[in-house]
């Protein structure tokens, strides 16, 4: 089972590689399957933005994720 964390696009490079924010890290994702924009929230898998999801939800998923972390 994979546990996918959402992060947010900060910088979208040559018009298919975003640089994903991950609460304390960084990274890189290949982003041409989708239409992204600075500010979305991510899923990526094996190196690929795979889908779009809500802030809210984002927000709230990163919530969990933070309070599950720290137990």
């Amino acid at each position: 089972m994979c546990l996918a964390v959402p992060g947010k696009i900060i910088e979208i490079k040559d018009n298919k590689t975003a640089v994903i924010d991950y609460i304390d890290e960084k990274r890189e994702a290949n982003c041409s399957l989708l239409d992204c924009k600075i500010g979305e929230y991510v899923i990526i898998s094996n190196g690929m933005v795979i889908d779009k999801i809500p802030e809210n939800e984002a927000i709230e998923s990163l919530k969990m994720y933070k309070d599950a972390v720290k137990n």
